[in-house]
């Protein structure tokens, strides 16, 4: 995923462990911009955002159950923006077609496909939640793939 900041002004919130490895999340102007794996980059400068901290980690505890967009800081075109918000409405432990969330923004299931793709805050803003026809698991792009997509479900009680 890239990064929606400078790298020379990169600021980050890091979590040390989740059940899905490290991550670590970006901020920009205060708000949540992005969420990744792994550790941040050398040279990153860390900024206490508790609400990003306490949102990742109700996650886990299964007690964050929609997000508020309004609460984030993503980059990406309006398109984009309209997709991504169209994410943090499908609850927790349910699942849309790409050809239904693309019903819902009044696009077409390819289009979304690619925001959906290009989505900078992975399980706060719920791509996993979207599978394809038939409910069949599709792509997702944070390590491990569709492994990482089913666990996130399973996680959410949803049986794939």
């Amino acid at each position: 995923m890239a990064m929606t900041s400078k790298p020379d002004a990169l600021q980050v919130v890091y979590w040390a462990a989740t059940p899905l490895g490290e991550m670590w999340g970006e901020v920009a102007d205060g708000r949540l911009a992005g969420l990744h794996w792994g550790r941040p980059p050398a040279g990153a400068r860390v900024q206490a955002l508790p609400v990003a901290s306490v949102m990742l980690n109700s996650y886990f505890k299964k007690s964050l159950h929609l997000t508020d967009y309004k609460s984030f800081n993503m980059t990406g075109t309006p398109f984009r923006q309209r997709v991504w918000k169209a994410l943090c409405d499908i609850p927790f432990g349910q699942t849309i077609s790409y050809g239904e969330l693309a019903a819902r923004v009044k696009s077409s299931p390819r289009a979304v496909g690619g925001a959906v793709g290009a989505n900078p805050l992975p399980i706060l803003v719920p791509c996993h939640r979207v599978v394809g026809k038939n409910g069949s698991l599709t792509g997702f792009s944070a390590p491990g793939g569709l492994e990482t997509k089913r666990w996130l479900l399973r996680h959410e009680g949803v049986t794939v």
